[in-house]
């Protein structure tokens, strides 16, 4: 299978493929894709409410929940949320595609310490 990088047009392997389209769906707001209302995932919304324990786990949810539904070549074992002093925060996957096992860190955006 060839991939396209969505940027350039290059091709690009299979896992950096996967990489591009999870942060495609994650970072796609619900109901804004014409034909396909149901793509995407409730990050976008999430990115403004505070980064506490109830945020985080809808987090979770909506990362396993909505790759599940759309991206079929990964398998998630984990999730985790990581984020560093200047409160960028990234999600990172772990999981199995083709047989192997996959970990890769996702940015999702800054939130303020709250």
């Amino acid at each position: 299978m060839i991939a396209m990088n969505a940027s350039t047009g290059a091709g690009m392997t299979v896992l950096d493929h996967i990489r591009q389209s999870v942060r495609d769906i994650l970072m796609t707001p619900l109901g804004t894709r014409l034909f396909r209302r149901g793509y995407g995932s409730e990050i976008p919304e999430l990115i403004d409410q505070p980064l506490h324990a109830v945020t985080v786990l809808r987090i979770y949810a909506a990362v396993a929940y909505r790759l599940a539904l759309w991206e079929p070549r990964i398998t998630l074992s984990s999730v985790t949320l990581n984020r560093d002093a200047a409160g960028a925060v990234s999600v990172v996957l772990q999981g199995v595609t083709n047989g192997a096992a996959v970990e890769f860190a996702v940015p999702v955006r800054t939130w303020s310490a709250q």
